[in-house]
């Protein structure tokens, strides 16, 4: 056991300004620290079974002489009882550094999960729409909130209010919130079931959306009336509606088209071969091409053999078209005074679009035609089956759906050749 040196009183410490360590006596192994006259700190020396350890207690006068004889003798009975107080300081701070990383808000955890998979993702506008629904319907009632403090009834008030009303919306607020707190889970912020799950949780408090939301689909034309709006098409020049023309011709998404480019064209065999990450199935599509849609191509202004890689339908900037150009073309059209007006029939108020062009061609191949259906569904890009009936409808099926693709333009190039129906009965 260390010597007990001489106990000294408050003013003889007071008066201890030579830098070095001065015992003070009372409890074995306590010194004031001198450094300078202005930097004095108490110091407990200790053998803690093989190692020598100093102690730290607190600058002086801060910490009074017999606060600093309290607060040796409770380090001196921790060692009595089996405690390193060195070893108990350094698993406290890495507990409290610990608990410090683990303290993450909502707000900071869906930012960190959006950074991660934003390269899975086909385009930065999918990224948009997360960081814009996260913004304006979970971070108001989240933000702020450590995620291991979300509770089902937390993700409830974010939730109730819009589930009825913006049904699909809420629905992918709802998924966002789960993956967002999935993903803190798995980085350890926080434990326990997550409490936007859907199955066995939160699809008992809140009403199933496919009942109480009503599916909208694209408006589409009535394949009669393809023939006419072709037709009107074909009486602008603009780039919009070559574009919108091509679209309508190969069956295709909007998005492909507008970013179609001349080296994925080889137009002497008909092929407009689009790379998988422009797909929406991220699969390598080959269109085969009709011959009004090769004839429209050979028209637009061709490229320099040293710029293949160009924009085959460029803005006047040169740049992508926008998905409001197309539908500006078709809204214009539907403005026209003089009828049919490019409506949809189906659908109150809702002007035909773009995409809905898709559904016009199905109707038409589905009603019209005996061509099988999958090969209907390949030429809109829906792959039917395994991977090996997959390739088969991308390869050896490539001329029977060329077919299709010349029937299809040949049925738009003119109108639509009504005739009245009487009923066979009636005619007897």
């Amino acid at each position: 056991m260390p010597k007990v040196a001489k106990e000294l009183g408050a003013l003889a410490v007071s008066r201890l300004k030579d830098p070095g360590m001065h015992p003070v006596g009372k409890v074995a192994g306590l010194y004031l620290q001198v450094i300078s006259p202005t930097s004095r700190s108490w110091i407990l020396r200790v053998k803690i079974g093989d190692k020598r350890r100093e102690i730290g207690l607190g600058a002086y006068p801060a910490i009074s002489l017999k606060d600093a004889h309290t607060k040796a003798q409770i380090e001196r009975d921790k060692i009595r009882a089996g405690v390193d107080p060195i070893l108990e300081r350094k698993a406290a701070e890495s507990a409290l550094r610990l608990a410090q990383a683990s303290e993450i808000t909502f707000t900071e955890a869906a930012k960190q999960y959006i950074n991660s998979h934003a390269h899975e993702w086909k385009n930065a506008k999918h990224g948009d729409q997360w960081r814009n629904t996260i913004a304006e319907y979970a971070e108001p009632v989240l933000g702020k909130m450590l995620v291991r403090h979300i509770t089902r009834a937390h993700v409830l008030q974010v939730l109730e209010p819009i589930w009825a009303v913006k049904t699909e919306t809420a629905s992918r607020v709802r998924g966002r919130i789960e993956n967002i707190l999935d993903w803190a889970r798995v980085k350890g912020y926080r434990s326990g079931e997550n409490p936007a799950l859907w199955r066995g949780n939160l699809s008992h408090l809140l009403a199933k959306p496919s009942k109480i939301t009503t599916v909208r689909h694209h408006p589409a034309l009535p394949y009669q009336e393809a023939g006419g709006f072709v037709e009107s098409l074909r009486e602008t020049n603009a780039t919009g509606a070559k574009c919108l023309e091509f679209a309508i011709l190969t069956c295709s998404r909007s998005i492909e088209v507008r970013g179609a480019r001349w080296s994925e064209f080889d137009l002497d065999v008909g092929i407009w071969c689009v790379p998988a990450e422009r797909m929406k199935l991220k699969k390598e599509h080959r269109v085969p091409l009709s011959q009004a849609a090769i004839d429209l191509m050979r028209r637009l202004p061709q490229p320099e053999k040293t710029d293949r890689n160009s924009l085959v339908f460029p803005s006047p900037r040169g740049k992508v078209l926008s998905d409001m150009t197309l539908l500006a073309i078709v809204r214009r059209m539907n403005g026209d005074s003089t009828p049919p007006t490019w409506r949809d029939p189906k659908q109150d108020d809702a002007s035909v679009v773009p995409h809905g062009f898709r559904s016009t061609f199905k109707d038409w191949a589905t009603e019209m035609t005996n061509h099988p259906r999958e090969l209907i569904e390949v030429a809109l890009a829906h792959i039917p089956g395994d991977s090996s009936e997959m390739a088969y409808w991308r390869s050896e099926a490539l001329e029977r759906r060329r077919r299709i693709m010349d029937d299809w333009a040949q049925f738009i190039s003119q109108p639509f050749k009504s005739g009245s129906v009487v009923p066979l009965q009636r005619q007897a």
